[in-house]
């Protein structure tokens, strides 16, 4: 394909992030994290950057235009000519249609949207069951990857705890805001006719399989089109 420009959208513990450097890998193009870029432009002392330092100095939210900007600065980037996966934003559709806008200006499109979908029970159960190592932070699973001693962390020794967020009650609320802010963008890209839907039930290795699947068929459609 000319170019490859991804979001992927998904609820907390959907996998967007093993999605996300899996795509990263296979594709060789660039995976931007929101957070990984906001951190990364301050860091860099871009003008957007110190923009978004001034905001986060004062514990406020960074306003969408500002990462927007950041957004914008990476797509432009070399590394981004042949495309981009992006994670974290947009979270709703006022942010959809302000980045479509930024993205048009720079004569691109999006290509797809890809929705990883995973019941709302199998959520509740990954991330209540994740365990975090105090020191290190590396991640368990009390089913998926328990560690060799209960409660005790495989690579350095220290306790693994719950962390607030994987909480239950957390992760419950986490779930609604999901559903009040971030579900709408899935009519919002089915409308412009780029949603692709995967099943996100399967391990990691399956969930990748099925959107490579996917990528190549829209690669078809469009050598068809030509």
């Amino acid at each position: 394909m000319s170019e490859l420009n991804l979001i992927l959208i998904g609820s907390p513990g959907s996998g967007k992030g093993t999605q996300g450097e899996s795509l990263q890998e296979d594709l060789r193009l660039p995976y931007y994290a929101t957070g990984d870029i906001l951190r990364a432009a301050v860091q860099e002392g871009t003008e957007v950057g110190r923009q978004a330092k001034e905001y986060m100095d004062r514990g406020d939210l960074v306003p969408d235009e500002v990462i927007i900007g950041i957004i914008s600065e990476r797509i432009q980037a070399e590394e981004a000519e042949d495309g981009f996966i992006l994670d974290g934003f947009p979270r709703t559709v006022p942010q959809a249609e302000a980045l479509d806008a930024a993205i048009e200006k720079l004569g691109r499109r999006m290509t797809a949207a890809i929705l990883i979908e995973v019941p709302t029970d199998e959520i509740v159960k990954r991330l209540s069951g994740r365990r975090t190592c105090e020191q290190g932070g590396h991640v368990f699973h009390v089913d998926f990857d328990p560690p060799k001693r209960e409660g005790i962390c495989d690579v350095d020794g220290s306790a693994l705890i719950v962390r607030d967020d994987d909480k239950p009650d957390v992760v419950q609320k986490r779930l609604v805001q999901y559903r009040e802010k971030t579900e709408p963008l899935v009519g919002y890209y089915e409308q412009q006719n780029i949603l692709q839907k995967v099943d996100g039930t399967g391990g990691p290795d399956d969930v990748a399989e099925h959107i490579r699947g996917l990528l190549a068929t829209l690669k078809r459609e469009e050598e068809m089109e030509m």
